[in-house]
């Protein structure tokens, strides 16, 4: 009984917390991106995340767990895949292309409402009120997780790779026997961009672009913890 009162005591409390609030912010932002994606598929005629149960805001349905870890540790990740069916598609490859935008779009559009409102919370109550108070600076922590987080996940996500959505994007421009040889052999580009993301290929490139990210956000927002 010491023994787990000892551990009790020891237990970093702060930091678990500050993590699960990354935890609730990385899971905001994957399931938006899942979200739309099925939304906007079925907007344009294919109803297979919906009939899939994938147009939920239930987190469990889109959670990858490799790309979660990856948005948690490193700030760029994916979820599990919205199913998406071109064929039902008026323009298989325009819609596939809006399809996939509409992801990436969905990040950036929250990261600048969590942006505002962080910038409502500054205004308000002051760098100095943010730290004054725990219940405010958590606020503000999850606030700015959201507006980084989603700028990773929108720009990671519009690299033209396979499976990434830039690639749908990118491939929506070549040839249609092309395009369909490069979508069926995707799921095994997705082993290299593994290796890619391991070696930390992206990192410099990545970390430069969400910095510009963030500071959009700060232009747009005025708001000065993120100039």
């Amino acid at each position: 009984m010491n023994s787990f009162s000892d551990f009790l005591n020891n237990m970093d409390w702060w930091g678990l917390l500050m993590f699960l609030l990354r935890l609730c912010a990385v899971l905001l932002c994957l399931t938006v991106h899942e979200v739309s994606h099925g939304l906007v598929a079925y907007r344009l005629g294919d109803s297979t995340a919906k009939d899939k149960g994938r147009l939920t805001l239930n987190p469990i349905k889109h959670i990858s767990v490799f790309g979660l870890a990856l948005m948690v540790t490193a700030g760029v990740g994916w979820a599990k895949a919205v199913p998406v069916n071109p064929n039902n598609f008026k323009e298989p490859k325009r819609d596939m292309a809006i399809t996939a935008l509409a992801g990436p779009v969905s990040n950036f559009i929250l990261a600048l409402l969590a942006g505002a409102l962080t910038s409502v919370l500054y205004f308000a109550v002051g760098f100095e009120g943010i730290l004054a108070s725990d219940g405010i600076y958590l606020l503000a922590t999850f606030l700015i997780s959201l507006v980084t987080l989603n700028i990773g996940l929108g720009v990671f996500n519009l690299i033209p790779i396979p499976p990434l959505d830039g690639s749908k994007v990118l491939f929506s421009f070549l040839p249609q026997r092309v395009y369909w040889t490069i979508l069926r052999y995707e799921r095994y580009v997705m082993i290299a961009l593994l290796g890619l993301v391991w070696l930390g290929v992206f990192n410099r490139p990545l970390n430069w672009l969400i910095h510009q990210g963030i500071h959009v956000i700060g232009v747009i927002t005025r708001c000065p913890l993120f100039l």
